[in-house]
This record gives C-alpha cells, sequence and structure tokens, in this order.
C-alpha cells in the first residue's frame, strides 16, 4: 500500500516537522511493515510554471515529427516574451494549457535544462511529459495537457503536488484494513496518541423503495449490496488534477473520471467500487453462483469460462460482472466520443454505482481460478469493512455531483443479510501471561478502544470487534494488539535456560562435519528449494519404473511446473550449476545436504492434529506413519577446472574420480570405508559410474553413486561437457559407522613400503582385488593404494596390470624385511585364489 504523507495529513494532524522517516518509525514500532519511503520530486528544481501554446511551426527533413513552439509563460521568464521551444510530442494544439520547465531548471534525476540549438533551432526550455516530472504516465503517452483554467505562469511544482513523500507499506495478508488511507490514518493516530477524521463519518441517506431494484440470490455469498444512481454527468469532464495525483502517487494510473473516482474511494476507505454505465444495464442487477461453463467477457477483453462456484453480478442477460473480482464488458463506462456530424460528445452520462461486500474465500477462489489478481480482489480476499458500503457509495456520490456536475438520485438501495457483532470473551490479563510484562486492566481496555473494540467487565472482559477487523477472532489476537501497541520493543528479552548435559546428537555432528569437510574440500554448499517436476526427470533419463520416478505430489505447489517434492538432490544441484555456468562462471564445486522424500506406497491418510491442545503419542505416531521415508542426502556436483593451471604447474580437470572422492571423503567423516564398484545408473555414463556401498549390519548396502553425467543428460540439462556428480544417502553412512571416531595413532616406528602388480582379467574389479589383499596383509598393513592401472597386448588379452603400494608398519617394533615380504607375499595369494591374480613379470 503506497501512502503518500500530504494524503495522510488530511486525516491526522501530525506535526508539521514530521517527515516521512518520522512516520515510519512510528509505524514500524505499531507493527507496520513499511518497506520504503520514497523521496518524490527530490532535486527538482523551478522555474517550473504553466505555459499557453501560441503557435506550433511543423519542422521538415527529420527523420521523427519535431514541431517549433511558441509557448506564453507570462512573467516568469523576466521578459513577459514568449518563449521558443521544440518538442516532438504530437498531443497538443494551439491554445492549450501545457507544463513548461524553463532554463535553470533541475528535473529529477539531475537533469539540469538550459537553451541549446536543436534541429536547426534554439530550444529555450521543455513542455514536459508526466515521465519527465517523475510522475508516471497518465494515459496520454505524450506531454501533459491542463484544463484551461488554470492561469498562465502558475507555479507547476504546487499545481501539481510534485514534491511528497510516499510510504510503501507491505501489508500482511491478516491486516486488509490497512489497505486503504483510512486504516493507515487509524494506525498512525494510535502511534502519535492523536484523534482520527475518519474519512468514513458520513451523513447518508437511509434505504427506500425506490432505488435501483437489485436481488441477491446467494446471501452467504454476497451479505451487504448497496446500490446509488447517478445521471447528468458530463461526458466531458476529466478527472482534477489533484485527483490524477493522488491516485498517480499511490500506484494507480488515472484512465476516466468516474472510474477515477471509485479507484480513489477504494483507496481512502478500502471499499472496492464499481460503476456500471446504467443505459448498459438490462433490468434489475442480480447477485448469484455462475452456473458451470458460462462464458462472460471482463473489462480486459478476456473470455472467461466461469466456474459454478464463482459470484457473479447480473441482469436480464447474464453476468455483467465478476463478482469483487472485475467488470464485465458489456457495462463499461464509455469514452467521451465527439460526434462530427451532430457536434456532440457521447458518453456516459448515468452510472449505477455497486458498493457490496462479499465472502473472502469465494473472492479469492475466484481470482486464482481465473488467474485474474486485482485491487477489489486483493482487498475482499484479506477482508473489508461491510459497514463502509453505505458510505462508500455515498462519497463515490458526492465526488461525481461535484466533479462531473451529476445529480444524484433520491433512490437508495441497501441489502443488508442479518448478522450479530463478534465478541470474545478474554480474561483481563491474559496479554500480561502472553507477553510476561504486567500490563494491567487499564492498559489493555484502552488499547482494544483505539483500535475500535469495546470493552466491558472487570477481571474478565467482554471485547466486540470492530467490523473493519475480521482478523481478530479469539483471545490471542487481542493479546497481540495489546502487545505491539504497548510496544514490540519493550518486551524483556529473557533467554531460556539450556538444560545441562545436552547439545548436538551424533547425528547431527555428523551432518555438520559433512559440510565443513566438504567445504574444505572446496565445495560451494547451494540450498535448493526441495521442488521437481516430471520433465528434469525425463532429462535425467530415468526409466518408467526407476524409483525416483514415485514422487509425493503436493495439493497447492508453488509452481505447476514443479509439483512435486524432489527424491534425488540432483535437479537443483545441476540446475544452480548450470545457472552459474551460464553467468560466467565455469570451474564449479557445488554441494547439498538435504532431505529427499521417498513414498513406499504404505503411507495412509493423515489426521488433522488439534490446536488447542498437545497431540497425543497415537496421533503423532498416525501423522508420522502417513509420512513418506525422508532420508538425508549429500551430493556434489563439478565441472571445468578442479585445479587451476599458473606458475606452479598444469591445472586438473575435474574427473568422475573427483565425484568418487568427494564420495569417499563424507565416508571417511563417519569412519567409515567405501566399496567402488562400477555400475550403469541413470544419470550417469555408463563406462564411467561408480557404485558406493557400505557394509551395514555385516551386510554390503548399497548408498550411492558417483561419477560423469551421461552425454545426453548433460545436452538435456544444458550443463558443461564432462559434468561430474556424486549423490551419497547419509542415513546408511551413519548406520555404517563404528561409532565415534578414533584420533588415528602416531608410530614412533619406520614404514616398510611394498609395491605390487597383478596381472588379472579385465573384467575384474580393482575393489575386488584390492579387498582381497587387505585382508590377505592382516594386521601390518597401515594402508593400501592403486597408483597404476596398465593395459597392453603384451599383458594378453582382455588382461589389466594394478599396482598397489602396500604400506606395512607395527606399532612396537621395527619390522625387518622378511615380516614385510612375508605378509606382503600372504595378501597376493590371497588374491589370486581369490581373483586369478598373476605377478606381473613373474
Amino acid at each position: 500500500m503506497r501512502v503518500p504523507l500530504s494524503w495522510l495529513r488530511e486525516y491526522v494532524d501530525l506535526p508539521a516537522t514530521e517527515t516521512g522517516r518520522d512516520v515510519q518509525a512510528k509505524l514500524v514500532d505499531v507493527g507496520l511493515e513499511v518497506e520504503t519511503v520514497e523521496q518524490i520530486g527530490a532535486g527538482l528544481k523551478g522555474p517550473l510554471v504553466v505555459g499557453q501554446v501560441l503557435t506550433i511551426e511543423e519542422l521538415e527533413g527529420f527523420k521523427k515529427p519535431i514541431r517549433f513552439c511558441t509557448v506564453n509563460v507570462g512573467t516568469a521568464n523576466g521578459t513577459g516574451e514568449p518563449q521558443e521551444i521544440v518538442c516532438g510530442a504530437r498531443n497538443f494544439a494551439v491554445g492549450d494549457k501545457v507544463v513548461v520547465v524553463l532554463p535553470g531548471a533541475v528535473l529529477p534525476g539531475d537533469f539540469a535544462i538550459a537553451a541549446r540549438k536543436t534541429y536547426g533551432r534554439t530550444s529555450h526550455g521543455m513542455i514536459c511529459s508526466g515521465d519527465e516530472l517523475g510522475m508516471g504516465d497518465d494515459g496520454s503517452h505524450g506531454i501533459i495537457v491542463l484544463p484551461p483554467e488554470h492561469e498562465v505562469g502558475t507555479d507547476a511544482i504546487q499545481l501539481l503536488e510534485l514534491v511528497d513523500e510516499v510510504l510503501d507499506i507491505a501489508v500482511t495478508p491478516n491486516r486488509g484494513d490497512c489497505l486503504s488511507m483510512r486504516g493507515i490514518a487509524r494506525e498512525t493516530a494510535i502511534a502519535y496518541g492523536i484523534a482520527l477524521r475518519d474519512p468514513a463519518l458520513l451523513d447518508v441517506p437511509a434505504p427506500n423503495s425506490y432505488g435501483y431494484l437489485v436481488k441477491v440470490a446467494d446471501p452467504s455469498g454476497c451479505d451487504r449490496f448497496t446500490a446509488r444512481t447517478v445521471t447528468g454527468l458530463d461526458p466531458e469532464a476529466r478527472s482534477p488534477i489533484w485527483l490524477q495525483r493522488r491516485l498517480q502517487k499511490a500506484g494507480m494510473r488515472p484512465i476516466s473520471l468516474a472510474v477515477d473516482i471509485t479507484n480513489y474511494v477504494m483507496l481512502e476507505l478500502g471499499q472496492p467500487l464499481h460503476a456500471y454505465d446504467r443505459s448498459r444495464v438490462d433490468g434489475p442487477i442480480g447477485v448469484r453462483r455462475a452456473e458451470q461453463g458460462e462464458k462472460f467477457t471482463t473489462l480486459d477483453g478476456a473470455q472467461r469460462v466461469l466456474d459454478a462456484e464463482d459470484l457473479v453480478i447480473t441482469d436480464n442477460r447474464g453476468p455483467i460482472g465478476l463478482a469483487g473480482v472485475m467488470g464485465g464488458a458489456n457495462t463499461e463506462i464509455a469514452d467521451a466520443v465527439y460526434d462530427p456530424e451532430t457536434g456532440v460528445v457521447n458518453g456516459t452520462t448515468e452510472v449505477v454505482i455497486e458498493a457490496a461486500h462479499f465472502d473472502s474465500l469465494t473472492i479469492a477462489r475466484t481470482a486464482r481460478r481465473h488467474k485474474l489478481p486485482s485491487e477489489a480482489s486483493k482487498r475482499f480476499e484479506r477482508g473489508v469493512d461491510p459497514q463502509a458500503a453505505s458510505a462508500a457509495a455515498q462519497r463515490t456520490v458526492d465526488l461525481l455531483v461535484l466533479l462531473a456536475g451529476g445529480t444524484a438520485e433520491a433512490g437508495v438501495t441497501e441489502i443488508i443479510a442479518p448478522s450479530a457483532p463478534r465478541t470474545i470473551s478474554m480474561s483481563a490479563d491474559h496479554p500480561d501471561k502472553v507477553a510476561g510484562v504486567e500490563y494491567g486492566r487499564e492498559t489493555v481496555v484502552r488499547r482494544l478502544q483505539q483500535v475500535g473494540c469495546d470493552a466491558y467487565g472487570q477481571d474478565e472482559l467482554v471485547v466486540t470487534v470492530p467490523s473493519w477487523r475480521p482478523d481478530l477472532a479469539e483471545v490471542n489476537d487481542l493479546a497481540e494488539e495489546v502487545i505491539r501497541l504497548e510496544g514490540y520493543a519493550n518486551l524483556p528479552s529473557t533467554l531460556p535456560t539450556p538444560p545441562s548435559g545436552r547439545g548436538l546428537t551424533e547425528r547431527q555432528r555428523l551432518h555438520r562435519r559433512v559440510g565443513r569437510v566438504l567445504a574444505g574440500a572446496g565445495y560451494v554448499e547451494a540450498l535448493n528449494y526441495p521442488f521437481i517436476g516430471e520433465t528434469v526427470l525425463d532429462q535425467l533419463g530415468l526409466d518408467a519404473d526407476d524409483a525416483r520416478r514415485r514422487t509425493v505430489t503436493l495439493v497447492n505447489p508453488i509452481s505447476d511446473e514443479e509439483p512435486s517434492l524432489r527424491t534425488t538432490l540432483l535437479p537443483g544441484l545441476l540446475a544452480a550449476l548450470r545457472r552459474n555456468h551460464g553467468r560466467g562462471s565455469h570451474d564449479l564445486a557445488l554441494f547439498e545436504t538435504g532431505l529427499v522424500f521417498r513414498p513406499t506406497g504404505d503411507e495412509g491418510k493423515s489426521v488433522r492434529l488439534p490446536v488447542d491442545r498437545r497431540p497425543t503419542d497415537e496421533e503423532i505416531s498416525s501423522l508420522n506413519a502417513a509420512l513418506p521415508r525422508q532420508p538425508r542426502r549429500a551430493a556434489v556436483v563439478l565441472s571445468g577446472a578442479r585445479e587451476q593451471a599458473g606458475w606452479w604447474g598444469k591445472g586438473t580437470q575435474a574427473l568422475w574420480a573427483d565425484a568418487v572422492e568427494a564420495a569417499r571423503t563424507v565416508a571417511r567423516e563417519a569412519g567409515v570405508e567405501l566399496t567402488v564398484r562400477s555400475d550403469q545408473h541413470a544419470p550417469w555414463h555408463p563406462g564411467r559410474c561408480a557404485a558406493l556401498y557400505v557394509t551395514v549390519a555385516g551386510e554390503e548396502t548399497l548408498a550411492g553413486h558417483a561419477g560423469e553425467l551421461h552425454p545426453r543428460v548433460t545436452k538435456a540439462l544444458g550443463l558443461p561437457e564432462r559434468t561430474c556428480a556424486m549423490e551419497i544417502e547419509l542415513d546408511l553412512v551413519e548406520q555404517a559407522s563404528t561409532g565415534a571416531l578414533q584420533a588415528p595413532r602416531i608410530s614412533t616406528f619406520p614404514v616398510a613400503t611394498q609395491d605390487v602388480a597383478l596381472v588379472v582379467d579385465g573384467a575384474v574389479p580393482a575393489a575386488q582385488v584390492e579387498s582381497a589383499l587387505r585382508e590377505g596383509a592382516g594386521e601390518l598393513l597401515e594402508s593400501l593404494r592403486l597408483f597404476d592401472v596398465y593395459e597392453s597386448e603384451q599383458l594378453g588379452e582382455g588382461k589389466k596390470s594394478l599396482a598397489y603400494a602396500l604400506r606395512f608398519r607395527a606399532a612396537d617394533r621395527t619390522l625387518t624385511v622378511e615380516e614385510a615380504s612375508a605378509a606382503r607375499d600372504t595378501a597376493v595369494a590371497l588374491a589370486a585364489e581369490r581373483t586369478g591374480a598373476v605377478l606381473r613379470g613373474a
């Protein structure tokens, strides 16, 4: 909600020295979020005056139309002579009153004005458009043409209210009353402790039987409908400057007088209105639910297919408005059109004003169903004061009579569904208990009265809620009003005392260690939304029966393109990699840890937990049983250079081996040794994909995959070539852990290194050979590392050589050559027995 400070002062007597920043601070103190204070006209400096066009000369020979004008600016130029100005606009004629900026002035954006030669003439100033003055476009797409009554030489800065401050307030969904000047003025008056001039306090005539006929068929959808009629409108009447400027400052574009007035009153009182061209309304106005499939064309020219839940305004022909959202094209206020044959200006001369109150849920659903948000629907779905309808209609009638020369008909239609005021019983000390501050009954009653409530009683208060605050529904809402007006900043800050002996669980510590070790390895954490769509699963090349295609679909997703919860971390990470690569970062290494959602098919329907008590253990168990399995995973993606080139040597590109090493890094934090085997698993390259196994309860379990992505996947997702990725399930890694990590013991005895090169069949996994060597070497083996893989015709067809470095060390002595050699030979013997390995060169 944009609130011009000059407009706000009409309802609240703010101190003259008070600035927009001061008001912002006060409103923030009472709980409103004032995002910015815009300084309109900052840096603007005159002379800026009203001028009258005397002559126009069309200049020929240029690519665009150019006009050389003389303009009477009175004595504002110091000479009284006509001002010569070059202008390219076409929407004015001789005799028109325009806004002229003279040399020496400065326009917004620090644009200094001086006499300059252009298009072969000297231009002494400018004829201004709304954009050039920071006003925004008024719909003319040209310079400002003023009404003829303004005198030449008048200061245009004051006339056009070009200098002002505008507060931009982010109104929360529960405070529909603050989507109006009336609501903001009320909050301002409370914040300053001064009186409010309520613009809704108008003398409104009582309803009678000869008003415009209205029939409400759905009182639950429309509990109040006020109709007023104004005739004899001047179709040529334009919105005065003050009205246009207030609309522009509030973020709305002036359209026509009748529409501008309804928008102005909506901004002023918070009550959306609609004006129908009475001559185009056929018979009585009705309010009913739409028929399924019924068609209707809204003001934006789009034909809407209505739903049976939509609430519509009708006449004898059918719908003429989508209630609370947008009016219909068939009863639109007509623009003034000059008829050259008769010399008469035709347009709307009589209107029917609608001021109604509609069900907020119905309007919200209709606006979303038709993807048709409007200023009216935004207010109705947040809550509109039903008792402001008659005052808003009267205010609209008064302005139409005043500004358009109309005549208000005596008939007043007002249909009201019976309803009682809402009352809430509350203990007088309830706000004290909520805030932990002793306010006292007098303070509680005073603050509730300030927001419009009536409160009676001593220890137990009976509070009557004002009609403009539908968000006050229970005792905690009333407590919040007291607390916010007394000041959130005045609440004491008391830190809870943590129970001794508690801290992070082992699981939490593992997750934090994993994040730290990946960051230390050069990966950058990327946090992504946990939503995916079917498209990305297709791009990853997942089979139709892949478990990752079984997703949990959200009932109300943020995006229709991503309606499901993720079953893998890779889509979000790969999207982040693609986005950063597209912005020029080509050497990337990203990681993420988080939950994925894997439905088992055994989930039941969840129960709705109570809010007035703690759920029972059975209710919590029932809710948990309805949830899908949610394992925590870690994933990395990388592309480009893993190590940069420099004076120190050549760099290295990211390879599938780096992704495998990232998995080993994660596993080491849990004290777990990974078993790595080749595999074929989407979305990885079938020849560069590693399956990652851990041992859980003595059984080898698949924990994840790592390697290089398939070329088809990188192309489909728009990723760099040779992009690599790893994903591993942290829960399985944690289960495979044997307990707390033990610090390594540093031996004082030397290491004995033995290298072996074994020739095996090409199909034998290196991991299988490594496992046999590790088991055969026994307790003396400190570490084992594969440092070379060699294939050649000399080894034989289908053979490969695996070279390992074995490090032996004893904790209590220096090993002899014989002991180290014996351990090596035992390891080679077991590898030969299990894998058919033969010592190379033997």
